[in-house]
């Protein structure tokens, strides 16, 4: 195997590439080439036929502006990547997207580019793996046995978000984590010491993990590093590769011309020539094509054993993977979690509690947690074990004070598989977790977040911690679904409806305060939250004189004017809203039973931005909302200046009407 000309055919196929689209970041491929080529022939385990496999090694290219380098490996490796979509680079329909994209690619691992949040990805898998190893291998028998190796640029050590996931990797041990560091000292605006200084080895030492520095380009220390990082068991490894981006280049090696933009016709020319390599666009010599087919092919056999294994296993743990791996529900997941007594009050955070309790009994893959605020979330899964040192039998996370990190996390476990995991803190911190939100929305990744003490309500904590403006953002955000139950029996439906939405996020909104839990003898089912909006209360069959419609806390306030309207002769719909995406999913003759074309008094009522109900109120309607940030005051005070009360409610219905 002449691991020189693989590495050099992945250069070649990379400058190609981007040489072709016209755009693109070639010089990382072609600093990070050898050792990507060590790493995929000499060390990953994959099944190029099968790429799902279990137990396969897990490849992350968190520098996703690097993607030609994926995609010519992928190429290579032979999954299915023929060489004319490596030719049609960034072009309409092709599966070479500008960055890696996860279920748009096969083999592709992660949806990476946001710089740092492939590491995050990678320390979540890692912790996937332990956790499914703990719970299936034997003394006698692994099922579960592979690492997590990320390649990452200098751009992901200066974000925060790889200050957060490493400090957590080297607490937790993560012995099979192994990240290549590309430092090349090079990005978009030249020389990196013009803002990072970093001592590497100090701070990753620091964080608890093993740190090696290599010659980048030198293929024996390569291989020797990545030996020594997966015979080192009890801590994440990073190998600091010293490498020259846009290596081969003659003109723009060593340059931050070469890190963004393609080099030039005459440069590639030049390139080629310098590496000894074809000047045919897109070649691949047949020896590089046998080399590997050759590790293909052992990958293969080592799949086949390891189906062997996975067919020796007694039905109840079969059972079990199956179940793990697949993310089947239970039958009758709602009976088998209890009812709430109406009558009473609650706030939906604890209802979500009691609701989460049940569920881990009924659910063995649900685990997750807080970023250290489990008891004011209500996420601690009673009595089920922490996740942490040397400690991965459990089902409780605890993230620390790390929003973003926590998201991509939990992106990572999804990614891996054999878990659905939910992770919790305040509404407002929302927005510490949204970059990694909308990676997850763009990989369509089941993850699912408990965010509580939704709008104003939190009071005295004045407007930093008041999310006004949260719950929109949230639900502009494409494949994001949002639900803001209006009581406990909502909120029990709402867990339900987030386990079996298998295409995006969810996200739960839940109150701090206390909500009266409806006596639904006399309103509708909350079963019907599954189709996000539903009439909860008339006292007219049609020719409604007024709709009213909220979501959340608001629920209980619209009832109580509603009902006081009705004493007034008038005749009135109360529909409680709980998800707007569930509801926009319904056929058109449910939505038009539920807001009749023909009633065109609506009032909307919600404790945040109301821009975007006017789709549901039309031009005859209005909406109470707030459309400014909070104070700092008791949150009933805040209710009564902001007019979230069910006075203001009527009144404003009132003038509706009028």
């Amino acid at each position: 195997m002449d691991i020189k000309l693989i590495a050099n055919t992945i250069r070649g196929l990379s400058m190609d590439g981007v040489q072709a689209a016209n755009s693109g970041h070639p010089g990382l491929p072609l600093g990070m080439a050898d050792v990507a080529a060590v790493l995929w022939t000499k060390f990953l385990k994959y099944n190029p036929a099968n790429p799902d496999w279990a137990d396969r090694d897990r490849f992350i290219l968190s520098a996703g502006h690097g993607s030609m380098l994926n995609y010519s490996l992928l190429h290579l490796a032979g999954y299915d990547l023929p060489l004319d979509e490596l030719k049609n680079f960034r072009q309409w329909g092709s599966k070479t997207a500008g960055h890696p994209e996860y279920g748009h690619t096969a083999g592709v691992e992660a949806t990476t580019g946001p710089l740092g949040q492939g590491c995050g990805n990678a320390v979540g898998m890692a912790i996937a793996e332990k956790m499914l190893a703990v719970r299936f291998n034997t003394a006698s028998q692994k099922m579960v046995d592979h690492h997590t190796y990320v390649i990452a640029s200098e751009g992901e050590f200066m974000e925060g978000i790889s200050h957060e996931v490493f400090s957590l990797a080297g607490n937790h041990g993560l012995g099979k984590m192994v990240v290549y560091y590309d430092e090349n000292f090079i990005s978009i605006e030249g020389d990196t010491h013009i803002t990072y200084t970093d001592d590497v080895v100090k701070r990753m030492e620091a964080y608890g993990w093993h740190v090696q520095t290599v010659d980048g380009h030198n293929f024996a220390e390569i291989e020797s590093a990545t030996q020594a990082a997966k015979d080192e068991t009890e801590k994440p490894s990073v190998i600091i590769c010293k490498t020259t981006i846009g290596s081969g280049s003659p003109n723009k090696a060593g340059s931050h011309s070469c890190h963004g933009a393609p080099l030039g016709t005459d440069e590639v020319t030049l390139t080629k020539e310098a590496l000894g390599i074809s000047q045919e666009k897109f070649f691949v010599p047949e020896e590089v094509r046998t080399a590997f087919a050759e590790v293909a092919a052992k990958n293969a056999a080592t799949e086949t054993e390891w189906n062997t294994r996975l067919s020796g296993l007694d039905a109840e743990k079969t059972a079990e993977w199956t179940m793990c791996i697949n993310g089947d529900l239970p039958e009758n997941l709602e009976d088998q979690i209890a009812d709430f007594e109406a009558g009473g009050s609650i706030a939906t955070r604890s209802a979500s509690g009691q609701v989460l309790q049940d569920l881990a009994k009924a659910v063995p893959y649900l685990v997750g947690g807080s970023a250290d605020l489990a008891p004011s979330n209500n996420t601690d899964l009673k009595g089920l074990g922490d996740i942490g040192a040397n400690a991965f039998e459990g089902r409780n996370f605890h993230y620390g004070v790390r929003e973003i990190g926590m998201g991509a996390i939990m992106n990572g476990v999804q990614l891996h598989g054999g878990f659905r995991i939910f992770g919790a803190t305040f509404l407002v911190f929302a927005d510490y977790v949204r970059p990694t939100t909308r990676v997850a929305a763009l990989m369509n990744l089941p993850v699912l977040y408990v965010y509580t003490h939704d709008s104003f309500y939190v009071g005295e904590d004045g407007p930093t911690h008041q999310p006004i403006e949260t719950l929109m953002s949230l639900r502009i955000t494409p494949n994001v679904t949002v639900i803001r139950p209006s009581d406990a029996t909502e909120t029990k439906m709402a867990w339900i409806a987030a386990l079996e939405n298998k295409t995006g996020p969810t996200a739960l909104l839940l109150t701090r305060q206390n909500l009266p839990i409806f006596d639904r003898t006399e309103l509708a089912s909350a079963s019907n939250l599954k189709k996000g909006a539903y009439t909860l209360w008339e006292n007219a069959e049609s020719d409604h004189d007024i709709l009213i419609v909220a979501s959340g806390s608001e629920v209980w306030l619209s009832l109580e004017a509603g009902k006081k309207l009705a004493a007034e002769g008038k005749k009135v719909r109360v529909v409680s809203f709980p998800c707007w995406e569930i509801f926009e999913q319904q056929s058109a003759e449910y939505t038009a039973s539920v807001f009749p074309p023909e009633c065109k008094k609506r009032l909307a009522v919600e404790a945040g931005w109301p821009t975007g109900w006017e789709k549901y109120v039309g031009l005859d309607g209005a909406i109470i909302g707030i459309d400014h940030f909070g104070a700092s005051a008791p949150g009933g005070i805040l209710a009564e200046k902001f007019g979230i009360t069910a006075d203001n409610v009527y009144v404003q219905a009132k003038a509706l009407l009028a």
